[in-house]
């Protein structure tokens, strides 16, 4: 069993624009996360991960970096930054930050110097490339719609952007881009960071000459851009120049098109690469070709196998990361969930799964509350880039049907989770004084942080439970995993094992009854209860599963 802090540790997800606002002008801050620290230590997390804090236009709010070693205007300063890591860390709470290197800013001075000719000093930390037949270089697909290529008529030529096209590609081919890159981690991890999570990692490397993509999805070329051909060979010398350095670091790679052989490479337990990496399997199995506004029914045979899988093929191999949502997905008790009647009760259900899994699990900030997924009356209140990209695309442009679009915009789109963190009942929750910068979901009077505190029976409450069983039963961290009745559509079961230590997981997946048969390979001495969201003894046997019931049993 190799010990690690990072994989003992819950972290938490600060999305820093909608966390708090200390000084009124409606969007979050470092000072405002400062002045909420006592909570997160009263919760029992043991890290936070912080979206993008640095300087930026926010074409994508802050994953458009213009100055990696600076500080956005709206969270504050380089002081501000220094004081909050100071305060967590005296709670012994550590801080990893999220390091943005596929691209860059259009606004970054290597994008202002290397648009301004071809032999700029600067050209070839972007991917510039001549159009064809007078067109794009090639037929990839942006992320945020449309083309991934932006004509450029000062110098006659393309560069290409994943995502926004003022998001423009850095090469990772030129070594003097990823020497920029290691310097940055160096300068933030003297700073006093614990780690990095390392946005769209995967992505890195693209195939040489850029070939056409295949046109049977709705991320056309990606199979040329994720899990490129040099990645691997990125990571290890990545590791080499910066990782290797600092002892106690965490890395986590955002990883959207990563196989579970890919990740055995990315997360290995020698240590050679990162510490771990975010599958999508399970957030995207209901996009339909790739198109997340199109999507099929959640079908939970098919996730409780994509959960698994990654529980058993990669134990000893690599380390799982665990989440359900973040600042990129929806609400989860919305999406997989209740979010009227039994919002509580499945809102535990979920996370009860999350806690008593191998990996490193994630808590999305108000996921601890129940939060849920926010209805705009109009498209003119989403605020995120994709969001009104695809209205743009489909509806104005296109022929979609607008009632449609906006009903899987309600169901997966990123501004669910992006509303302001409800604090309290009174005027905008607590998040801020004055307007705050994306309309807070209503629900706040009666979901919100003080409410769930003063609730012993709070989904907060429960939370802070797992964690500290978690802390306290090494099973439920490094213990190897096993599924039962892997057919039931209603039912996930599970058990966790380590040594002599052995735990039963039961969760109901339904609004409704669900009987529960005991697997007849399990032999059971004696047993406790560990955690459950219902009352519960501690007998384990056959019984009948109230809606959204939860129960774990440790048991000889």
């Amino acid at each position: 069993m190799d010990k690690k802090w990072w994989k003992e540790a819950v972290v938490y997800q600060i999305y820093p624009r909608s966390f708090q606002d200390s000084n009124g002008d409606g969007i979050g801050d470092l000072k405002g996360i400062t002045s909420r620290l006592d909570y997160l230590q009263e919760l029992g997390i043991d890290a936070v991960w912080l979206s993008p804090h640095y300087k930026s236009p926010n074409d994508d709010n802050g994953y458009d970096i213009s100055d990696y070693r600076g500080i956005m205007e709206e969270f504050g300063t380089m002081e501000d930054f220094d004081e909050m890591q100071e305060e967590m860390h005296k709670r012994g709470i550590r801080l990893i930050v999220d390091l943005v290197v596929n691209h860059s800013s259009d606004e970054h001075k290597w994008f202002v110097e290397s648009r301004k000719s071809k032999d700029n000093p600067y050209r070839d930390y972007y991917m510039w490339s001549d159009g064809k037949d007078g067109k794009e270089p090639n037929n990839w697909t942006s992320r945020f719609s449309g083309s991934a290529w932006e004509y450029d008529e000062n110098t006659d030529q393309y560069y290409l952007h994943i995502f926004s096209k003022k998001q423009p590609d850095l090469n990772w081919e030129n070594p003097v881009v990823r020497d920029e890159v290691y310097d940055i981690m160096d300068f933030w991890m003297q700073k006093g960071v614990d780690g990095f999570r390392l946005d769209v990692a995967s992505m890195y490397s693209k195939t040489p000459g850029l070939p056409d993509g295949k046109t049977d999805r709705a991320n056309i070329g990606e199979e040329h851009y994720q899990n490129g051909p040099r990645i691997h060979e990125f990571f290890n010398e990545m590791n080499q120049k910066v990782m290797s350095k600092y002892k106690d670091m965490m890395t986590v790679g955002e990883t959207s098109a990563v196989t579970v052989e890919e990740a055995k490479k990315y997360a290995a337990a020698d240590g050679s690469e990162m510490s771990m990496v975010f599958q999508f399997e399970h957030v995207t199995m209901e996009y339909i070709n790739g198109d997340k506004f199109n999507l099929r029914p959640f079908d939970l045979v098919a996730f409780k196998k994509i959960m698994s899988k990654w529980q058993t093929e990669l134990e000893g191999l690599a380390w799982n990361s665990l989440y359900l949502a973040n600042h990129d997905q929806p609400r989860s008790v919305s999406r997989w969930g209740d979010d009227k009647k039994y919002r509580k009760e499945s809102a535990k259900m979920l996370y009860t799964m999350i806690m008593t899994m191998q990996g490193t699990p994630y808590i999305y900030q108000g996921e601890e509350l129940g939060m849920t997924n926010v209805k705009y009356d109009s498209i003119e209140d989403y605020q995120d880039i994709q969001i009104r990209n695809a209205w743009d695309d489909r509806v104005v442009n296109g022929n979609a049907n607008p009632d449609e679009l906006m009903k899987a915009i309600e169901y997966i789109g990123r501004d669910n989770a992006r509303t302001p963190m409800q604090w309290d009942d009174s005027a905008n929750g607590g998040f801020t004084t004055g307007k705050p910068w994306l309309k807070m979901n209503e629900n706040y009077r009666e979901i919100n942080a003080a409410e769930s505190r003063a609730d012993s029976d709070s989904i907060f409450h429960y939370m802070q439970k797992l964690i500290q069983q978690r802390h306290k039963y090494d099973v439920a961290v490094y213990g190897s995993f096993c599924e039962y009745d892997k057919e039931n559509p209603d039912l996930y079961v599970y058990t966790r094992q380590l040594g002599e230590q052995k735990m039963l997981v039961v969760l109901n997946f339904t609004k409704e009854e669900q009987k529960f048969t005991l697997p007849k390979e399990i032999e059971v001495k004696k047993s406790e209860l560990y955690i459950s969201n219902y009352e519960n003894d501690g007998t384990m046997e056959d019984k009948m599963l109230r809606p959204y019931e939860a129960i774990a049993y440790l048991y000889v």
